[in-house]
């Protein structure tokens, strides 16, 4: 049984990814990833917020007292003190690439086409076998239209393809008026992957103190179904190739994704919650799957239950969405 596929041109040994999260800050974790059947890791994003902070902490310590004696200058700090997060997460990448085998992606969160550019071209130096773009935009302006949302994607995706040669991938939130349109747009644009779909962070509120306070929700099996839902009907509709994130906790998850469409599944809340080792588990699940189905290779799979193969190509469609509801009825009912 051979498990090995390709995503975005890196030979991966496995469809299984691990996508971006805190536990691939270090390097020893993306060891035993790898050690674990991993096919590539994504690391956490670097968001551009982090580099205009550093920068201008550095600008004050290198400027503080400088107009008072011209031996101010020996304030200046030492490269240790100013250098952690975005040399870090560079530093990072090196050292990642130097102790293991599997493609190491690198995830960056811009706000300007500048801060977009500029660091990507340097996680290429780096030596990311690929770079993620992790959009994570909630436009709030009551006068910025739908096409001027829609145009910022376009624009960042062309800028850093412009910049780099390594494959690039674009991480999207489902929230466009059109979906499909803007697949096919992104797919024009040179988008190597989509990555479907970003889980946008959303507060809650502290009803003693009156505080927003911040809230993360691990995913859990139930959000499989969007990101299912539209693979299955972009596959073989558009050249870019896609990856499935939020909702992958089995080796049945992936299966499912596979079937649809995926080129790749990845995996965050699922190791967080039962740790690294967990992605043997799901691979596991998968084995078993094709063992007993018979397919030898992911290729066989891919695909087969998308819109463009499937024997019901409407059950992606309204049609189902009517049926599923005249055909539900609640346990007490029964």
């Amino acid at each position: 049984m051979n498990l090995t596929t390709q995503y975005m041109g890196l030979e991966l040994r496995s469809p299984i990814i691990v996508s971006a999260n805190p536990l691939t800050e270090k390097v020893n974790n993306i060891c035993a990833m790898e050690e674990a059947g991993a096919g590539a890791v994504v690391l956490h994003s670097l968001y551009e917020e982090q580099i205009r902070q550093e920068r201008q902490a550095l600008f004050h310590h290198l400027t503080h007292g400088t107009e008072s004696f011209a031996e101010a200058l020996t304030y200046f700090p030492e490269p240790d003190e100013y250098r952690a997060g975005t040399e870090g997460y560079l530093e990072l990448i090196r050292k990642a690439k130097e102790v293991v085998n599997i493609p190491i992606i690198a995830s960056l969160n811009g706000v300007t086409p500048g801060g977009w550019t500029s660091f990507a071209r340097k996680m290429e130096e780096a030596g990311a076998d690929a770079l993620e773009l992790n959009i994570y935009y909630i436009p709030t302006s009551l006068e910025m239209s739908g096409i001027e949302v829609e145009m910022t994607y376009i624009d960042i995706l062309r800028m850093v393809k412009e910049v780099v040669s390594i494959p690039v991938a674009i991480k999207l939130s489902p929230f466009f008026s059109n979906m499909a349109n803007m697949a096919k747009r992104l797919d024009d644009a040179g988008a190597d992957a989509l990555v479907l779909f970003n889980r946008f962070y959303q507060p809650d509120i502290d009803i003693e103190a009156l505080e927003v306070k911040p809230s993360v929700l691990l995913s859990t099996p139930q959000a499989l179904r969007l990101p299912l839902t539209w693979i299955g009907l972009l596959y073989g509709k558009i050249r870019a190739q896609m990856a499935a994130t939020s909702g992958v906790h089995t080796g049945d998850d992936v299966v499912k994704l596979l079937l649809v469409g995926a080129q790749v599944t990845m995996v965050a809340s699922a190791i967080l919650r039962n740790g690294i080792g967990y992605l043997r588990s799901i691979e596991e699940g998968l084995r078993h799957w094709m063992h007993f189905h018979e397919y030898e290779t992911i290729d066989q799979m891919r695909g087969a239950v998308s819109q463009l193969n499937a024997h019901d190509p409407s059950a992606f469609e309204r049609a189902q969405y009517m049926k599923a509801l005249i055909g539900f009825k609640p346990d007490s009912v029964r």
